[in-house]
């Protein structure tokens, strides 16, 4: 059956005598995308230590020794109650998607830190874990529904499928950069130059190669969160530490205005085509 999308990201299926439609509910993948995506990445980890290290005090002699715990609990409900708003929506909608996708990055940051700190596997013990799960979600949902493309997410199903692959990614992104710029000693400046590298090489393959568009996209979605991560710890780990010190609430508000701006200055579309 031929498909067929409107102006508003409406698809229909043809070929019945009832013509079914269905809604784009991703945006389009574009420059803007990726800015945007950088910056939500970057607020996750900002946010998150501002919740579980400042807040809460995990780090700190007199904090709830449970911050990273409790962290992740709390935006663990928040990510759910966002995911099922964003299930439920009836169109595109971008404050939405990328309250969302902050939602992932904030809890992934959490959920990470957790592993590897307080249960103690350690950050290469947790990124090997979480590149199964990333890879593990993937090969379900190709598996399942046939394709992994951002296209393809127009159903409910296939939207749990793409934000459970989300969420461990951006998990996945907060133990690689912790990884990298601690255990492998690149520091924090250091690995974000080599994730920002990452990137550029992905996208000359995009643009030179006849690669998989999919698979690309899959590569550079992951490759931000770990960039995202280090840029955050970068701005608010101590000097000490290879960071600069800024305060993790005024970061993390910042980063938060910056993101409006972005959705209110560069109107996006839903997605049309496969990435």
């Amino acid at each position: 059956m031929a498909t067929k999308l409107d102006a508003d990201g409406f698809e229909r299926v043809e070929g019945t005598d009832d013509a079914t439609w269905y809604l784009s509910k991703v945006p389009q993948v574009t420059i803007v995308f990726w800015f945007i995506k950088i910056l939500c990445t970057t607020l996750g980890e900002t946010g998150g230590d501002a919740f579980t290290m400042s807040f809460l005090g995990e780090t700190t002699d007199e904090g709830n020794p449970h911050g990273y715990l409790i962290g992740t609990a709390v935006f663990g409900v928040i990510f759910i109650a966002a995911v099922l708003w964003q299930i439920a929506a009836k169109r595109f909608h971008p404050f939405l998607y990328w309250f969302t996708i902050i939602a992932t990055t904030t809890v992934g940051t959490t959920l990470a830190d957790y592993l590897d700190r307080s249960v103690g596997i350690g950050y290469a013990g947790g990124t090997s874990i979480l590149i199964v799960c990333v890879v593990a979600s993937l090969l379900l949902w190709k598996w399942t529904m046939g394709t992994i493309s951002v296209e393809s997410v127009r159903s409910p199903k296939t939207e749990i499928f793409y934000w459970v692959t989300i969420m461990f990614s951006q998990t996945l992104g907060t133990a690689l950069g912790d990884w990298l710029a601690d255990d492998a000693g690149f520091e924090y400046a250091g690995a974000a130059l080599l994730f920002g590298g990452l990137l550029v090489v992905v996208a000359g393959l995009y643009y030179f190669t006849s690669i998989s568009r999919t698979l690309l996209f899959w590569i550079a979605f992951i490759l931000t969160r770990p960039l995202g991560a280090v840029v955050g710890d970068l701005l608010d780990k101590p000097h000490e530490d290879g960071g600069l010190e800024l305060s993790r609430y005024v970061a993390t508000a910042v980063l938060l205005v910056l993101i409006v701006a972005a959705i209110l200055i560069f109107p996006q579309k839903p997605a049309e085509e496969a990435h």
